[in-house]
């Protein structure tokens, strides 16, 4: 690797061809990692980052640092839809008339998510309610979701990736890998020859990445799902591994196998809090705390929901309606 890492938010650092630009965020990741990869005709740009006036601020301070215009870059692509990684890829894409690269799930997400009426919205909603949330957080979540439209827009056209096709990224040719859990469609980019993998935030290194329930049929059960993604990524030789946060390492097996484990004993810890019946917003608060932001507190909902579906499954928890809530107990 060329450079040293730095926690400078907007700083460029150089891993060979590979430059890492650090795109800040209003929430307490601070930053989500961007990549910029040089080729014959241009530049491809990996994940934009969250559209803010920062974000945008950054970029344009980036681009002249590198000596690079908006016409320079030629492809923009995504590793997943969430809008730390999507939401400045329209407004790229308006600059540089570049194709923006995604998977048909992700591309289904964002209509979801973001497309007319948001109907996202209203599930997730209506979920949060079943589990227990009070009807006073679960207005200000709405307003919440709806705020991250502008975070998003304009969106793009989306040119769809299919699971093992070959993708270029830069001056080579990357495989993409298809590891749901965290996303829906969660692309992963890996080239044998050199054994680099462009992960996003399938596998980070010091953080758990976040794994959510959203409601609609998209995934009945996404710990499951991320689990399997784990199990199949760590068979992949990897000698360096570009993160969506933190920095890039070197143990992406050893971190797979870390985060397996991390998820045996969060499903352990959430079922020995159910020897009497309780919701998820319970068992939630009982497990993040209370001192969350709507922010932080609408994904530990869905991640602890993602849990129980999972322990569910398994046959370790029954579920029982009463008074139009849900109430989990040890099986």
């Amino acid at each position: 690797m060329d450079g040293s890492p730095s926690s400078r938010q907007g700083s460029v650092t150089k891993h060979g061809d590979v430059l890492q630009i650090k795109v800040p965020l209003p929430f307490p990741l601070r930053w989500v990692n961007s990549y910029l990869l040089p080729g014959e005709s241009g530049w491809t740009l990996i994940d934009p980052g969250l559209r803010t006036e920062a974000a945008e601020a950054v970029w344009a301070s980036a681009l002249a640092e590198l000596g690079l215009g908006y016409s320079d870059i030629d492809r923009i692509v995504l590793t997943h839809h969430h809008p730390d990684h999507y939401g400045l890829a329209g407004w790229f894409q308006e600059r540089t008339g570049a194709p923006v690269l995604m998977s048909r799930s992700g591309l289904e997400q964002t209509r979801l998510l973001w497309g007319d009426g948001q109907p996202m919205t209203q599930r997730m909603l209506a979920l949060f309610r079943r589990e227990g949330m009070p009807e006073e957080l679960a207005q200000q979540m709405e307003e919440h979701m709806q705020g991250f439209v502008a975070s998003v827009s304009p969106q793009p056209k989306v040119t769809v990736v299919e699971a093992g096709e070959r993708v270029r990224l830069g001056r080579e040719e990357y495989e993409a890998i298809e590891t749901p859990g965290h996303a829906a469609g969660h692309l992963c980019f890996y080239r044998a020859e050199t054994a680099v993998m462009f992960c996003g935030d399938h596998v980070l290194p010091q953080i758990s990445p976040n794994v959510s329930y959203l409601p609609g049929g998209i995934d009945e059960n996404p710990l499951a799902s991320y689990l399997a993604s784990l199990e199949a990524i760590r068979r992949y030789e990897v000698r360096l591994a570009f993160p969506g946060h933190r920095e890039p390492f070197g143990h992406l097996q050893q971190r797979a196998d870390e985060l397996i484990a991390h998820h045996a004993e969060r499903l352990e810890a959430m079922r020995s809090k159910l020897a009497e019946p309780a919701t998820a917003y319970h068992v939630c608060r009982a497990t993040f705390g209370e001192r969350l932001s709507l922010h932080q507190l609408r994904f530990a909902l869905s991640e602890t929901i993602a849990h129980l579906i999972w322990l569910r499954e398994a046959g370790k928890l029954t579920v029982n309606a009463r008074e139009g809530l849900v109430y989990y107990r040890q099986a």
